[in-house]
């Protein structure tokens, strides 16, 4: 290589290295001018958000944290077995009385019924709707009073419970119109509840079966509507932990009942009642039924919330798949 080629070739590069100094140093410049763009933060409303985050990760923990061995010894642990359904406990006794207590029972008796009152005001409204409203109310009387019979601890009217649902359900099969004739069957029932209620023996033409057939009880759609007016009450009385707190009464009732009627549905001659997908469904909003009650009892007003909301979540899960 010439000393001159070699000069020039030495040159180009002493020339590229200044270029590209002082490039680098331009840009250090106006680095240092120019921030550096970043997003602005989320912000997020401190009232919803507390429903679902904890606070820290301490409130997340009831008791001591747990260490590295107790979580290694709950990993070779058995996994929990699912709970028992009615038919595989050999009976329905064994199920109800696991989802709704007696005196939700009673109560819910007690308040249907005097709804119920209120839709046989008159032969011309009951024909212009309101044997729609007393269908429903009659339906719902004659599930409470299936579950009755079969309850396995002490309820009220258990000895009659039997002979009140098969009046109540065919009373309501009946209503599907509004003639004088059924205002008049209607009133009958209305009576029975009466006597019922305040503590008379009501009259029947045969003994009934003690054996429930929900097929000839009640139907998928009344208990639908029924679980929406239970929703519509929780959903009300638990917007926030101190209104949960003075309504615990009333979201009990509302949500043992919603597990409740989540195994009616279920249950032998129900519609779909032996598609596993829907049964999974059903149990499924029985359980968040279950956990609202759960969270009452632990007096965790603020988990209430949550779980009410794991309701309305398993309804409209099933609602995608079944009308």
């Amino acid at each position: 290589m010439t000393p001159i080629y070699r000069f020039l070739r030495i040159g180009m590069v002493l020339a590229v290295t200044v270029v590209l100094v002082a490039a680098g140093g331009d840009l250090a410049a106006q680095s240092g001018r120019l921030p550096m763009q970043r997003a602005a933060p989320p912000k997020f409303d401190s009232t919803s958000v507390s429903r679902v985050f904890f606070r820290s990760l301490d409130d997340a923990f009831r008791g001591p944290r747990p260490t590295r061995s107790d979580l290694r010894q709950a990993g070779r642990q058995q996994p929990m077995e699912a709970p028992p359904k009615a038919s595989d406990a050999g009976s329905e006794q064994d199920i109800w009385s696991t989802l709704v207590s007696a005196p939700t029972l009673e109560d819910e008796v007690k308040r249907i019924k005097l709804r119920y009152d209120g839709t046989l005001t008159s032969p011309g409204a009951f024909k212009s709707g309101g044997y729609q409203d007393a269908r429903l109310d009659l339906s719902v009387l004659a599930t409470l009073f299936a579950v009755i019979s079969d309850y396995s601890g002490d309820v009220r009217w258990k000895d009659q419970a039997a002979a009140a649902r098969d009046l109540t359900a065919r009373t309501a099969q009946n209503c599907a119109a509004g003639s004088t004739q059924v205002f008049n069957e209607a009133k009958l029932r209305r009576a029975d509840l009466q006597d019922l209620v305040s503590g008379a023996a009501i009259t029947i033409s045969k003994p009934p079966d003690p054996a429930n057939d929900w097929s000839a009880i009640t139907e998928r759609t009344p208990m639908m509507q029924y679980i929406e007016q239970l929703l519509e009450t929780l959903e009300d009385e638990s917007r926030d932990a101190a209104t949960a707190e003075s309504n615990a009464d009333s979201i009990r009732r509302a949500a043992e009942s919603v597990a409740m009627v989540g195994e009616v549905l279920v249950q032998e001659g129900m519609d779909d009642f032996d598609d596993e997908d829907y049964a999974l469904l059903s149990r499924a909003m029985s359980s968040s039924a279950r956990s609202v009650v759960d969270a009452l009892q632990r007096e965790d007003f603020e988990s209430v919330r949550a779980a009410v909301g794991s309701v309305s979540q398993s309804c409209a899960d099933c609602h995608e798949q079944y009308r």
